[in-house]
């Protein structure tokens, strides 16, 4: 992970705006209206449906949350944020995949491959567990091999685990990356918890070989 200065090709402008590149070899796919303005011939273009890699949306359509994305495209540079979030970039080498909710994804490599998967099975109590908590199902999964911005509350810090099983606020999960496993875990009878509003009736249990990326707030999106 990076806070300052460049990731592969998205440059840290500061801790809420990332300035990307754009090519006929690199286009890029963003959450739509994240664009804050641009240099160059760089066209834009909504995006729809269910997709993989270039042209493709990611993870919307499946877990029934709103990001409707947009392709950028040409030669130029841009630049983005959104609602003066914190902005964190990381870079995949291909050797791990990033998997996170779909709200969190601010831009990345059109060349990255999507796809949706869920988090936290368990049927009715763990729907419920997320209802209460905010914590979605559903989470988007980019594999291959290129830059992601990832938006978060007050910025992220990085847990990496190595076997072991760490707890995390499911408002303060942002994405992990590698081999982990995540369980929605109630610490509480799920009854107490509905109409209390605390989060912390709950937990994700992270274990495996990876890093998971927590944001400094539980505050939702």
């Amino acid at each position: 992970m990076s806070s300052m200065g460049t990731t592969g090709s998205f440059e840290q402008v500061n801790s809420k705006v990332v300035r990307v590149p754009v090519s006929p070899a690199q286009p890029v796919l963003a959450r739509r209206g994240a664009m804050l303005g641009y240099s160059g011939q760089v066209t834009f273009r909504p995006v729809f449906g269910q997709g993989h890699g270039v042209g493709g949306v990611v993870g919307a359509a499946m877990s029934g949350e709103s990001n409707p994305m947009m392709a950028t495209e040409g030669e130029g540079s841009v630049l983005y944020g959104y609602r003066g979030l914190h902005v964190t970039v990381l870079q995949l080498d291909g050797s791990a995949s990033l998997t996170c909710e779909a709200d969190r994804l601010l831009v990345h490599s059109a060349h990255l491959q999507s796809s949706v998967e869920f988090i936290g099975q368990g049927g009715v109590r763990a729907a419920v567990r997320g209802a209460v908590t905010g914590q979605g199902l559903f989470t988007t999964r980019l594999h291959g091999t290129g830059p992601v911005a990832l938006l978060s509350h007050g910025g992220t810090f990085a847990m990496p685990i190595d076997g072991e099983t760490v707890g995390v606020d499911p408002q303060a999960y942002v994405g992990h990356v590698g081999a982990l496993q995540v369980e929605l875990s109630a610490k509480v009878g799920w009854r107490d918890a509905v109409g209390r509003g605390s989060g912390e009736a709950f937990q994700l249990h992270v274990s495996g070989h990876g890093t998971v990326y927590v944001q400094a707030s539980e505050k939702k999106f």
